[in-house]
């Protein structure tokens, strides 16, 4: 496939690296800060173009009339829409445009735009909201996504040390607890991922992807020594896009204190949420302004501040407080891993959120979701079985799937199977799919 991202800082140039690692893409990169190219072009073989997407002349210098797939991924909205219809304009089969306004997706905005060339949105800051209100939902695991109308779920699990499961190997759990009926995906242990079989064993402190029916969560929590618990009392550090956006959501079921050190930001939007949200006009790296609102009465702390140091500073404050669940915003991917080794239990990340929504938009076969993991090098698919696929022709323990991938589950119609050895893919399946990324690519082959 042909592909033209067109960045201006760091989204970009991450979604590009990703996609750099399938062989059978020929990508090019515009972006105005030459410096940032020159490390792009330091570590991948791609094509860099400095310059400014909104320029007809340096679209057409980056030959974006024979583009499978236009992406602009600019950090201002206005700049990513007349890029892709522009780019429409010269012949870009496909666009993608990042925005921030949740009114792009009103349903009578998305009919505006389509006709102008702007073929699909991608909001960060929205995805990154519901991802909170999801976890908030089911305070037990430190990442959630479901699949097929939540007939599927992943749940990252955080071995406690004193969790039953401690010793014990995949097999003998399964023999032990019938009833979970899961799927072990992947298990991330000493900043390596093992993609597991059933000799494998957990210990304290891995961190488990696991793919189940939701309703054996609660089981699932219990057995690793958490437990999920009801979520109504929330602290919020941050009032930026994604700190408004979440206590909007919340706000009408849980208790609400929002902290922000900028003024015009807190009068903005305490003009937006109700009257039964308190907004603090304080610093959140202050330890006493914390303390004198009551953190260590809270069951959730969300730092969602414009400084990667200060979220994860401020969650583990709160842990120490006593606080349930926290979630941090890290946008340096390289504190992701220490992050959560320190102990903050959620990672929010907007690159890690982005890519997670347009990779899918890049293979070879149709696939219903897709989710960039955090913490580890791997994403989650949910591939669209097409008729007389490989993967129909003979049952799961005898498919030759590529190495560094499993499949975790299967949705058929309004039923879910968790995938074991002898059970048979049909034509219409939605297949569950963990894979490391230079697996990704040869998986479209199976399912097509």
């Amino acid at each position: 496939m042909n592909i033209l991202i067109a960045g201006d800082g760091e989204v970009g140039f991450h979604l590009a690296r990703m996609l750099s690692e399938v062989e059978d893409h020929n990508i090019v990169v515009v972006d105005p800060h030459s410096d940032l190219l020159e490390r792009l072009e330091a570590s991948t073989d791609l094509l860099t173009i400095t310059g400014d997407s909104c320029s007809v002349s340096v679209l057409e210098q980056a030959n974006v009339r024979n583009m499978d797939l236009l992406i602009s991924v600019l950090h201002e909205e206005e700049p990513n829409l007349l890029t892709c219809i522009i780019g429409k304009k010269l012949g870009a089969k496909r666009t993608i445009a990042r925005v921030n306004t949740a009114e792009m997706n009103r349903d009578d905005r998305r009919a505006f735009f389509t006709g102008l060339g702007i073929d699909r949105y991608v909001c960060p800051e929205r995805i990154a909201s519901n991802e909170i209100v999801n976890l908030l939902q089911h305070s037990g695991t430190a990442e959630v996504f479901n699949f097929g109308q939540n007939l599927l779920r992943l749940m990252l699990l955080r071995v406690n040390d004193d969790a039953p499961l401690v010793g014990k190997t995949l097999a003998r759990i399964a023999e032990e607890y019938p009833q979970l009926d899961f799927r072990a995906v992947a298990i991330h242990r000493n900043r390596r991922t093992i993609i597991p079989m059933g000799d494998d064993m957990l210990m304290a402190g891995d961190l488990v992807y696991v793919i189940a029916r939701p309703e054996k969560g609660d089981e699932f929590f219990a057995l690793t020594g958490k437990h999920d618990k009801k979520i109504n009392n929330v602290m919020i550090a941050g009032a930026g896009r994604i700190g408004k956006q979440t206590t909007l959501r919340i706000e009408k079921e849980m208790k609400v204190k929002l902290i922000e050190k900028d003024r015009r930001r807190c009068e903005e939007v305490a003009a937006a949420v109700s009257r039964d949200t308190l907004i603090i006009n304080g610093d959140a790296t202050d330890l006493d302004v914390l303390r004198d609102e009551g953190m260590e009465r809270m069951d959730a702390f969300i730092a969602v501040t414009d400084s990667t140091e200060t979220n994860i500073l401020a969650c583990l404050y709160a842990k120490k407080a006593g606080v349930h669940t926290t979630i941090a915003l890290v946008e340096n991917i390289d504190y992701i891993d220490l992050a959560q080794t320190v102990g903050v239990d959620t990672i929010i990340n907007k690159k890690l959120i982005t890519a997670s929504y347009i990779a899918r938009f890049t293979l070879n076969a149709e696939v219903e979701s897709s989710k960039v993991l955090s913490g580890v090098d791997a994403e989650v698919l949910e591939f669209v079985v097409k008729p007389d696929a490989k993967v129909t022709r003979r049952a799961i323990k005898h498919l030759h799937l590529p190495e560094g991938s499993i499949i975790g589950g299967v949705i058929r119609g309004s039923q879910s199977f968790i995938a074991v050895g002898d059970f048979h893919i049909q034509a219409g399946d939605r297949v569950v799919v963990f894979a490391e990324p230079y697996a990704v690519r040869k998986l479209p082959g199976l399912f097509n």
